[in-house]
């Protein structure tokens, strides 16, 4: 489990491919601080650490993980957000996030707002029922707030922290993010389906 606080980037240093598998390795300054076995979020991703080197750690990305998130697309030097994953006594600072990806939406405006940033992204009509305004929302790993909702978008406001730690200072027009939606709505809206049967 994880809160959607990125305390760290990584860069990918290499993807190798296995059949239908990608072992990818990282270097961030948080390699030296994992273990084996250990859950981190990648770009909201949650995947395991399988090996630890000097200043680089590797995962492996299988293909259902890679048919549902950016990580189909990820190239070398690519900019990763990374969050390690929560204890019992963490403080909750962004919202409950799996680190379980629901799909991909696209980035479709970025607005310097002269000492933040508004972004809007488009929202698919399946999953609109997930969203409402001033709701949370996890991007590429990162606990945001639904600033406006719209038919068949929304946008997020970003504040100069966020934009200068995270990889949304790499953000461009047209580029697709990782959505995971909020735990309780997808409960709540399951439950509503399965009375209405």
């Amino acid at each position: 489990m994880f809160s959607g606080i990125i305390k760290s980037t990584g860069i990918v240093r290499s993807i190798q491919a296995t059949g239908s598998t990608k072992r990818i390795t990282i270097a961030s300054p948080l390699a030296d601080e994992l273990t084996i076995d250990q859950s981190i979020a990648h770009n909201g991703i949650c995947l395991t650490v399988v090996a630890i080197n000097d200043g680089t750690y590797e995962v492996e990305v299988v293909q259902e993980t890679l048919s549902k998130t950016t990580f189909s697309e990820l190239k070398e030097g690519d900019v990763i957000n990374l969050e390690k994953s929560i204890t019992p006594t963490t403080l909750l600072d962004g919202h409950l996030v799996q680190g379980h990806v629901d799909t991909t939406i696209k980035c479709l405006l970025i607005q310097d707002m002269a000492g933040s940033w508004k972004i809007k992204f488009n929202l698919p009509e399946e999953y609109a029922g997930l969203v409402i305004p001033h709701g949370s929302i996890c991007l590429n790993g990162i606990s945001l707030t639904v600033a406006n909702l719209y038919p068949d978008s929304f946008d997020v406001a970003i504040i100069p922290y966020t934009f200068e730690h995270t990889n949304f200072k790499h953000l461009l027009e047209g580029d697709e993010v990782n959505v995971e939606f909020d735990l309780i709505g997808k409960y709540l809206l399951r439950q509503a389906a399965l009375r209405n049967s």
